[in-house]
């Protein structure tokens, strides 16, 4: 039986970010499949139908103040902002064959994404 060996130096090959994006679009498109729907029919057609009574607003701010409650709102907004970047990411490079911009393309996305991560992050500390 015989064992290959390696050469002893090998070209490294620049690892892509690129399972980072597809993990960030996966999780940003099923946590807003599933929890955004839920929060529409509930601030938005149940309660203002009667259908369930209003929390409070004491109540509704104690909720808002948990950590917990924080994080998913946060983690809700982020992945939704980078399902929506790589999205329209690969729109714009693909479907609409603009791939002589790639580096302004992946730029203006994700840069955006991080931007209202930021913002999305400031205006739940500052509500906190």
């Amino acid at each position: 039986m015989t064992t290959q060996r390696r050469p002893a130096q090998q070209r490294s090959t620049p690892r892509s970010l690129e399972p980072a994006a597809w993990l960030l679009f996966s999780a940003g498109g099923m946590t807003a499949a599933l929890l955004i729907p839920v929060l529409l029919v509930l601030f938005g057609v149940a309660i203002p139908l009667g259908w369930l009574t209003a929390p409070d607003h004491s109540h509704l701010l104690s909720v808002l103040h948990h950590p917990v409650t924080l994080l998913v709102l946060f983690g809700l907004c982020v992945l939704a902002l980078f399902h929506w970047a790589h999205r329209f990411r690969f729109v714009l490079h693909h479907g609409l064959r603009l791939e002589w911009a790639g580096g302004v393309i992946v730029t203006v996305c994700y840069g955006g994404a991080m931007v209202g991560s930021v913002v999305a992050a400031y205006v739940l500390i500052s509500a906190w």
